[in-house]
């Protein structure tokens, strides 16, 4: 074997170290939320020494950090509004949100753990509550770019207050998805919540013009 073929061999093993690392986090997060997740958990759940996960991440807060950017990377690319050619624009917005309701079931670490942070307080900010703020505020930019490019009288106090709306909402669900299970098609609701926004939106705009 080449010293490049080495190489090449070394790399894929350590982004395949790193994604079994993150999964295993996934598993105990979601189990014992932040405080019950540790190291030595993690490498008791996908089969690493405490030490490999040391190589990859700095500490728990670090790995906690990085569960949340890769869970929210796959819920980024489900929002993303359907070309005009796809159908009007209540029926772009309801199958965009169709996505990003899928996403979520399919990737809910990013708001699981995200909102997990985010309503706690402690002395010490940990960097996953900060990473989490932080892609939360891509998302928002994100929705009120869309509002912006499918309503364009809003002003920006009424896309400020969409938006806000918007992704109150979207948590709500989640949050009685988490509740409640199954019993939740979170789908639908994130499909009649997107059309709701929509009217909402007309009904702004309607008043904004002279």
């Amino acid at each position: 074997m080449t010293k490049q073929q080495t190489t090449r061999k070394k790399r894929a093993n350590g982004v395949e170290s790193r994604q079994r690392i993150l999964d295993a986090t996934v598993e105990i997060a979601g189990e014992r939320g932040y405080e019950g997740t540790s190291i030595a958990a993690v490498s008791a759940k996908c089969g690493l020494p405490a030490s490999s996960i040391y190589w990859h991440f700095k500490d728990k807060d670090d790995l906690i950090a990085a569960v949340i950017e890769r869970s929210f990377e796959t819920w980024l690319a489900a929002v993303e509004l359907p070309s005009e050619e796809t159908g009007t624009p209540l029926e772009r917005v309801t199958a965009m949100a169709g996505n990003v309701a899928r996403s979520l079931i399919e990737a809910p670490d990013f708001l699981r753990l995200g909102l997990m942070l985010a309503l706690e307080r402690r002395p010490a900010e940990p960097r996953g509550r900060t990473v989490f703020l932080q892609v939360r505020d891509i998302a928002r930019a994100k929705i009120a770019e869309m509002a912006r490019a499918i309503i364009p009288d809003l002003d920006e106090k009424s896309v400020h207050a969409l938006t806000t709306y918007a992704v109150a909402g979207g948590d709500g669900l989640f949050v009685q998805r988490e509740i409640n299970g199954d019993d939740v098609d979170l789908v639908a609701l994130f499909e009649l919540h997107a059309q709701l926004v929509y009217e909402a939106a007309t009904r702004m705009a309607g008043k904004n013009k002279p």
